[in-house]
């Protein structure tokens, strides 16, 4: 029979195959702002700091991205995308010359439905999100990500054009249920844009960068599927169709760590999420992941996480 129990089975297993899933779930995703820019005229927005990670995509027309600390401006165009992830202060504007409006100064007057209109608009239209994470392991699953991360991929400008426009549509119409839309528009652009980076971020160090490894993630999606499996070395390099050798140092030089470190962290983050929700105890956690005995589940936990089970869960 088909009950709910079979459909949370099911849908956690789908989730298991999904690396990249799991890691947005854990980083927890909350606080975020939606809305959007309608640019005219001698146009140019002073933005400041912030915790986690604000993207913009620009739906038509132009404009110059200046962030604090980078030398080059970047000029945006139709259908760029770009994530500011340290948090730097930064500027939009049609030139960097033009004297800024600070973000907080913009009168309440200018928006409307969510998008801020300047000197009548019609010459840039920018939607954007902030999203912070509650996620206590956040740096650890991010890794280092630079200041700036400009996506371009044809291959993808049609998935993000459209949640663009339907955006726009969103907060112009104020239909009813429009805010719960726009939420979940704004989730879709931010794991859309982590795919684009993905796929173009390789060289940077840090666990998302392995996810868009094409050669180490089908090591990492039966990780994800399996993670109290007995795994070692070999047994993932053959998941990687690899050499242990080549395994063992691309995997060291993408994602940061070694990928038995991989395996060890990963059943801790799991191991955190399930003693915060208090149903088990420690000694099943410690079995569906692999470990033996409480003891060594103990210290593999304490080795990561910095205290002992008992004293995470209280």
């Amino acid at each position: 029979m088909y009950n709910q129990s079979s459909r949370n089975v099911w849908r956690l297993s789908l989730m298991a195959i999904d690396p990249l899933s799991d890691v947005i779930s854990f980083l927890k995703p909350h606080t975020y702002v939606a809305g959007g820019f309608d640019l005219g005229g001698d146009w140019a927005l002073q933005f400041e700091t912030h915790e986690g990670i604000k993207y913009f995509a620009v739906a038509s027309g132009r404009c110059w991205l200046a962030v604090e600390g980078e030398e080059t401006p970047i000029l945006l165009e139709a259908d760029d995308c770009v994530l500011l992830p340290n948090g730097r202060r930064f500027r939009m504007a049609r030139d960097l010359s033009f004297k800024a409006t600070h973000i907080s100064e913009l009168p309440e007057s200018d928006w409307r439905g969510g998008v801020a209109t300047l000197n009548d608009g019609g010459d840039t239209l920018i939607f954007g999100g902030h999203f912070a994470f509650s996620g206590e392991h956040t740096k650890m699953l991010l890794g280092a990500m630079p200041p700036i991360m400009r996506l371009r991929d044809e291959n993808e400008k049609a998935s993000l054009r459209w949640s663009l426009e339907r955006m726009r549509q969103e907060l112009t119409a104020a239909e009813p249920g429009g805010v719960l839309v726009v939420q979940n528009l704004a989730h879709l652009l931010l794991v859309q844009a982590l795919r684009l980076y993905l796929a173009h971020g390789i060289g940077r160090s840090g666990w998302l960068f392995a996810l868009g490894d094409p050669k180490l993630a089908p090591a990492i999606r039966a990780v994800h599927a399996d993670p109290g499996s007995r795994w070692t070395l070999p047994a993932l390099a053959r998941k990687a169709g690899m050499s242990r050798s080549k395994f063992a140092l691309r995997f060291k030089s993408i994602a940061g760590l070694s990928p038995i470190d991989y395996v060890v962290r990963w059943r801790m983050l799991l191991a955190c999420e399930r003693l915060v929700q208090g149903n088990e105890s420690i000694s099943s956690i410690a079995i569906s992941l692999g470990y033996q005995s409480d003891s060594a589940f103990n210290t593999a936990f304490k080795r990561v996480v910095g205290c002992s089970p008992g004293k995470y869960a209280r």
